[in-house]
């Protein structure tokens, strides 16, 4: 199949930016969303995304332009019947991503692919939620996702090859690294990288350092382009912390439990950047 048209539910950050890199790579975006109000804050996040690399001389004002052209916004389901592929890029919660996915497959054609940008729910469990679990894959953008170049292709153990071949081209197309990754908790990026922050909590919460000391410890001591706390901060305190209860149940293992500090960060709003507070505050 040659993908020329892609939907993704959920405008939010990983959806905004999905669509501005189907956008900008010259596919057609069809952006759904529950509300008109969450479609109007996802819109005006990616042209504030575009205008950045207007500004910084990677893209012209005639190809953001063009890109924008080529996005649409709804509420509404049926606007997916022409997709080649729809990607759901829900917040990281079984139930929700349960209940779009079959949404979804009520509105597409028989022939579409359906993909997941979970970053750490089981594919295989997600794909049998469809009628046709062999046309469902995982398909992982790392955030911020214009800028960005891996993708994670994580094949489910319904997942047909074709299915998969098509979403690498896909991937290939938007200018995206895909690299092959079986069907396991976090795959391989969030299983190495989330305990990592998780233990830079733990660090936190003992007194070991400060935030700001941690953090230039990774930098300056592993070569890290940005420090552990920094980073949760950018994800989602609370995606991090959905993601290590993803591995706790899965896994079994205590080793992903999470720190007392995140929990508690979580449950008091500072969730990071998008909140405005986390480890570190971010003014409006």
């Amino acid at each position: 199949m040659t993908i020329e048209s892609v939907g993704i539910v959920g405008a939010g950050t990983m959806g905004n930016g999905i669509a501005q890199a189907v956008a900008v790579a010259g596919l057609k975006a069809v952006i759904i969303d529950v509300t008109d109000d969450a479609l109007e804050k996802g819109l005006a996040t990616l042209k504030r995304s575009l205008e950045r690399l207007v500004v910084k001389g990677k893209l012209d004002a005639g190809a953001r332009d063009a890109a924008l052209m080529r996005i649409v916004t709804s509420t509404d389901y049926e606007l997916l019947a022409g997709a080649d592929i729809v990607i759901e890029a829900a917040t990281e919660n079984v139930e929700l991503k349960t209940r779009i996915l079959k949404q979804i497959e009520v509105a597409v054609r028989p022939e579409t692919i359906i993909a997941s940008n979970t970053s750490s729910i089981s594919i295989t469990e997600l794909a049998t939620t469809l009628a046709d679990s062999s046309r469902f894959i995982g398909m992982h953008f790392f955030n911020p996702v214009p800028m960005m170049p891996l993708v994670e292709v994580i094949l489910g153990l319904q997942t047909s090859a074709q299915v998969a071949e098509d979403v690498r081209e896909l991937a290939l197309r938007l200018e995206k690294m895909p690299i092959a990754v079986k069907n396991s908790p976090g795959f391989v990026v969030n299983r190495i990288l989330v305990p990592m922050i998780n233990e830079a909590f733990f660090a936190l919460a003992e007194g070991v350092a400060s935030a700001e000391e941690i953090d230039a410890g990774m930098k300056l001591g592993a070569n890290h382009p940005i420090g552990p706390l920094a980073l949760a901060d950018l994800i989602g305190l609370d995606v991090c912390l959905s993601i290590l209860d993803v591995f706790l149940k899965d896994f079994g293992d205590s080793k992903y439990r999470a720190s007392t500090l995140l929990r508690e960060m979580v449950a008091a709003g500072r969730h990071g950047r998008k909140s405005g507070q986390g480890v570190y505050q971010y003014p409006r």
